[in-house]
């Protein structure tokens, strides 16, 4: 039975490529995914690790209460006393952000570092092993600075120039005096880095006279854990160690975490595409089965029994689910490689470093893809041992029963109406508890449609056929009968398609809602042109919103300050601003009171905070400020929920006594009736070209609100392609399979008189009809889930509300159209070339 089984794989390998290319696509996501994510997390670490190299232990700030443990040099004095230790380098670091040409950010925001930059014999040759020189020196006074090599190419600085860079405040402008190179993960990986002389960074970045860092080196061979043991003993309260062994693995944890995350994304994906391929491997070997049902039945005739039948499909299966799997790694290897490209061109900047192929992860995508195989083939390999010796030797091709039929719809009936009252459920719950049953339900949904997809095909492939014979005639006449004549084929080609497209148009149904609902959202309550806030932490001078307010072309430049309080435990948001102004920049709706009311002691609340709390005007609102401190605020007015206001609003003098700094977070600008459109230019001028300060158009923030939502849908549209073209091979398969099925028949129909054209346009459409069947029930059920899963966005999202894109879902129907079309090219072609008498001849 095995050489059978081998014999069969070689003679019909023509027919296997197909299911083979659908497991090789579906493993080498598989593969793709594991190699990129092992490869980029072994990137990270190393690059961590490296860093690391001459850290034995760590001291830094914390553990305590918060008026002791000071990081001066009196602590990095005690750690150099401590027995093993040989090195002790104070560092200072934080955020730092150089400008670029244009004065944009020269790095990405959560990269831009700014260190000290510390020889390591005290000044001796002035180099700091942490950053190797490239060109120049490193900063030895106030005025100099130092950039990583990356960051001095993107800004075009050269040596002995300026480099304009800002921290919280105003521009900074220094001298450049050298380049280096670094080991930071974070600058390596699109940030930047200005290194200063240790008593500048200490000025610029911390308290002046502290360090945020402690480095100690220790001899080789030195136990960490032990040394980070006595230097904690030696610290005073307040300061922590931690030996550098604990930071990389602590840091490890979160590169494996942060990759995990990543990996498992991609791997939902390639389920995906594999589950799509187990339709199309068990058509493939349901429909081989039946031709050598004279094969089988003569084995069965010679003695073979029905447990070598199956053991005789699933051997078949297991190699070429190996085989194609074993490809499939190695073109998953090229995937890892476009992977790394395609996010690195979208701005990743992803470290360097070599493929990792981990054993796991070949062990894994040829287990996954042969498992696959095995299990798709084992209904086809039981079907196979059904076949009775003697009843079967006449045979041909024998329908299914229709008790099956029967007792498929009637399950599939029942899994469908379950998954549609899961769903009509979740419609009814008003937050987001619900998406696990929520996923349940579109789950069951699914099944259930894919299990009843022959029933329903009937009427769909009737109607369908009865418009394509209008046009076509005989070949539309022909392809409708070819399309009924096995319906659970028909349907199980249609699902494969079905599945990529429910998903495809349920993200894009739930995507552009949201989009819209950003729109509308960004349109409600801000009528402010502009938003200018700081990429920096802590806000900005008040001096920012008084000098835009005094440029041309403003009518109005708005504060917004933040801090929140406690009330009765429960945690609120409160701004204050200038009240005078507020109008011009917000749709501000009150309720009830009067905005000018809300002076010394008295606030606004939200409606919706009102209803929470209970409050009207008149009411008494206890609250507790973050510094601690006690008021009692009388509430003057209410006003509808707004997004630029928050829960509470008062005034300045009310709020200011309990900021430990007077800054605001964000100034709203009015453009002047008239104003030019160079309005942002100017603006930018007159906060000096500063590389922190930020200035969004409406338009940029409702794009930024968005959360890039079309960059996440075209993401969604690339990984969930790899499944649909599973499924236009399984519609290439499916007709391939046909045609050689129906070679005598189609032999018979050009011998009474019907054209190449014809048999060619005959097969052509029933590929339509298949392709069209999938696409309607993928789009009708697509946009059902969507609406009914949208009801979990409501409530922290109100201004949602579902948009059916019709132009984006005509977009699928016609892309659906042209699969049918060019899946039915080489099955077409190969039919209309059948020779006649060959044909007839045939069995």
């Amino acid at each position: 039975m095995l050489r059978t089984a081998l014999r069969n794989l070689l003679a019909h390998k023509a027919r296997l490529l197909m299911t083979a290319l659908a497991v090789l696509l579906g493993t080498a996501f598989v593969s793709g995914t594991l190699v990129f994510s092992d490869s980029v997390g072994s990137a990270f670490r190393n690059r961590t690790a490296k860093s690391l190299d001459d850290v034995a232990v760590s001291v830094t700030a914390g553990g305590g209460p918060a008026d002791t443990g000071r990081l001066d040099a009196r602590a990095a004095a005690a750690v150099r006393a401590v027995p093993g230790v040989t090195r002790v380098r104070p560092s200072v670091h934080g955020t730092v952000t150089v400008a670029d040409r244009d004065g944009n950010p020269a790095g990405r925001e959560w990269g831009s570092q700014g260190a000290n930059y510390s020889p390591d014999d005290g000044g001796k040759d002035g180099k700091d092993s942490r950053y190797p020189l490239r060109t120049g020196r490193g900063p030895s006074a106030p005025d100099e600075v130092a950039l990583d090599a990356r960051t001095a190419e993107r800004t075009g600085a050269r040596l002995g120039g300026t480099v304009r860079l800002a921290v919280d405040g105003p521009v900074i402008t220094k001298k450049l005096v050298g380049t280096v190179g670094t080991d930071d993960p974070r600058v390596e990986s699109g940030g930047s880095l200005a290194l200063f002389d240790t008593r500048t960074a200490q000025q610029l970045l911390g308290t002046k006279g502290e360090f945020t860092e402690l480095v100690v080196s220790a001899a080789p061979g030195t136990d960490q854990d032990a040394l980070a043991a006595k230097v904690r003993a030696a610290l005073p309260q307040g300061l922590q160690a931690q030996s550098g062994k604990a930071l990389a693995a602590e840091q490890s944890k979160v590169i494996d975490k942060e990759t995990k995350s990543i990996r498992n994304t991609f791997l939902v994906f390639a389920g995906i595409a594999l589950f799509v391929g187990v339709f199309i491997i068990a058509n493939t070997f349901t429909m081989l089965i039946a031709q050598r049902t004279r094969e089988i039945a003569l084995l069965r005739a010679v003695g073979a029994s029905r447990r070598q039948v199956v053991r005789s499909v699933l051997i078949e299966a297991g190699v070429l689910g190996l085989v194609a799997s074993a490809v499939g790694f190695v073109l998953g290897l090229g995937i890892a490689v476009g992977l790394r490209s395609v996010l690195d061109a979208n701005g990743a900047s992803l470290p360097d470093g070599p493929l990792v192929i981990e054993p796991s992860a070949v062990l894994s995508a040829l287990a996954v893809g042969t498992a696959v195989t095995v299990l798709a083939a084992w209904l086809p390999s039981r079907k196979a041992a059904r076949i009775a010796p003697v009843e079967a030797l006449s045979a041909v091709d024998q329908p299914a029963a229709p008790r099956s039929l029967v007792l498929r719809n009637a399950i599939g009936g029942v899994l469908t109406a379950l998954g549609v009252a899961i769903m009509l459920y979740v419609t009814t719950i008003r937050d987001s508890s619900g998406l696990q049953t929520a996923m349940a339900g579109s789950a069951l949904t699914l099944t259930g449609v894919i299990v009843l997809a022959p029933l329903l095909s009937r009427p769909f492939v009737a109607l369908f056929g009865r418009l394509t014979a209008r046009f076509s005639g005989v070949s539309g006449t022909l392809a409708r009968r070819n399309a009924l004549r096995n319906p659970r084929r028909t349907a199980a080609t249609a699902s494969a398609l079905m599945i990529g497209l429910t998903l495809i148009t349920g993200f894009t149904v739930v995507a552009i809602s949201a989009d819209r609902g950003v729109d509308r959202m960004g349109a409600q309550d801000l009528t402010a042109d502009y938003k200018v806030t700081s990429t920096g932490f802590g806000g900005m001078s008040p001096e920012v919103a008084r000098t835009l307010g005094g440029q041309p072309g403003v009518d109005a430049a708005v504060p917004i300050r933040m801090t929140g309080f406690t009330s009765h435990g429960a945690p609120a948001g409160l701004r204050t601003t200038n009240l005078g102004s507020l109008t011009k920049v917000t749709d501000l709706k009150v309720r009830e009171g009067s905005l000018a009311a809300v002076r010394g002691t008295s606030v606004a609340v939200s409606d919706e905070y009102a209803e929470q709390r209970a409050l009207r005007v008149g009411s008494s609102l206890p609250m507790e400020f973050y510094d601690g401190k006690k008021a009692t605020a009388r509430v003057a007015a209410v006003y509808a929920k707004n997004d630029v206001l928050s829960d509470a609003l008062a005034a300045p003098s009310f709020v200011n006594p309990h900021l430990d700094k007077v800054l605001d977070q964000e100034v709203l600008v009015k453009a002047a009736p008239g104003a030019s459109g160079d309005l942002p230019a100017t603006l930018r001028k007159a906060l000096g070209a500063n590389p922190i300060m930020k200035i969004q158009s409406r338009d940029d923030l409702r794009r930024e609100s968005a959360g890039n939502i079309d960059d996440v849908l075209y993401l969604m549209y690339g990984l969930l392609g790899m499944a649909v073209v599973i499924a236009v091979i399984g519609v290439v398969n499916t007709l391939a399979m046909s045609v050689f099925e129906r070679t005598r028949e189609i032999g018979m129909l050009r011998a009474i008189g019907l054209a190449r054209a014809g048999v060619r346009s005959m097969v052509r459409l029933e590929s339509v009809m298949i392709a069209m069947f999938g696409a309607v029930l993928g789009v009708g059920l697509g946009v059902f889930l969507a609406w009914s899963g949208g009801h979990l966005l409501r409530s922290s999202f109100p201004q949602y509300e579902m948009v059916v894109p019709w132009a984006r879902i005509g977009v699928f129907l016609l892309l659906a159209l042209a699969v049918g079309v060019l899946a039915a090219v080489w099955p077409a072609r190969r039919a209309a070339r059948l020779n006649v008498l060959e044909s007839i001849g045939s069995q």
